[in-house]
């Protein structure tokens, strides 16, 4: 089957999907990056091999906070931003979307589209409250799966407020309202609310929320979050069938569209799930920048750097 990759990998999970010639989702794959993302990309592409081997691939796309490393170490067409990954998929099953929710496991963004076109955006840059870790944490100490969490939340009757402006404040504002004998399905709900709050009042404070809106990214699974963005905007929401994995559709879709034509891919093969890559970071004295530079290695060959200004380390390395 030809085909096309999308990696994207973040600081909680690396998802990876499979594209056919036609755009179709034919697989999709999500697992923990647990701190070491070339080894998640790794077993992803792996585990993709083994249920698929029949695979010929067009294209390969990375997104997320590792895109470059992940884009060096598979050999990449195309290497983009999460913002422009997230709207490119949006707008491939839901062409007149014109906002865009997405919540992950540390980040949320909001995406505005008008007539196909990225408009605005923003990022959440100081708090965690409301992110996918967050609600992990409070299902946690609650001793409930979190796959369960949007649907006690739903049996609520009478939600309690929660102070959702902080993470820390809203665990010691749940913990007082469990004291005082609160049902946990009205504290779920309410923190639900809560959190909905601190992102529309943050990420969302200023933006022009129109439908058709679309709830991507590993939280859309929470029902309890789906009911009170509903509450709050007054509008039905969306929650696409891969909502989860929706960057790395987008990478793909990407990837699909940046080699066109014949144009051979850069695709170093499902054998880098067993290539030896060894990643070192130092600091460039060459000026008062002292820039960070990142260097990877195959088999001890420089395949990659970066993190400079100037391109004094990037420019020097050519991608076979």
């Amino acid at each position: 089957m030809q085909a096309y990759l999308g990696i994207d990998v973040g600081s909680v999970s690396t998802n990876v999907t499979v594209l056919d010639d036609k755009a179709v989702v034919r697989d999709t794959l999500y697992i923990r990056t647990q701190g070491r993302p070339i080894e998640a990309v790794q077993t992803g592409l792996r585990q993709i091999y083994e249920r698929n081997s029949n695979l010929t691939i067009r294209g390969v796309g990375t997104t997320g906070s590792a895109r470059a490393l992940t884009g060096v170490v598979v050999g990449a067409d195309s290497v983009k931003n999460e913002i422009t990954a997230h709207a490119v998929a949006a707008m491939h099953l839901v062409p007149d979307v014109q906002t865009v929710l997405e919540i992950g496991g540390q980040d949320s963004k909001i995406i505005i589209l008008r007539d196909g076109i990225v408009t605005d955006f923003a990022m959440n840059t100081v708090c965690a409250a409301g992110t996918g870790s967050f609600l992990d944490q409070q299902a946690a100490r609650l001793n409930i799966p979190i796959e369960r969490f949007g649907d006690i939340a739903l049996e609520s009757q009478a939600p309690v407020r929660i102070a959702g402006r902080c993470a820390v404040f809203a665990e010691s504002d749940m913990i007082h309202k469990q004291q005082t004998g609160h049902s946990i399905a009205d504290i779920l709900h309410g923190l639900c609310q809560a959190l909905v709050r601190n992102y529309l009042n943050n990420v969302g404070k200023g933006k022009q929320i129109k439908g058709p809106i679309l709830f991507q990214g590993g939280v859309a699974a929470n029902k309890g979050m789906c009911r009170a963005f509903e509450e709050a905007l007054g509008t039905k929401i969306l929650v696409p069938p891969h909502y989860n994995v929706m960057g790395a559709v987008g990478a793909a879709l990407l990837a699909k569209e940046e080699v066109g034509g014949n144009r051979p891919s850069a695709f170093r093969g499902f054998e880098v799930s067993d290539f030896s890559y060894q990643p070192k970071s130092f600091e460039c004295s060459g000026c008062a920048n002292l820039c960070e530079i990142v260097e990877i290695k195959l088999n001890g060959e420089v395949i990659g750097c970066w993190g400079d200004r100037c391109g004094k380390w990037s420019n020097t390395v050519t991608v076979a």
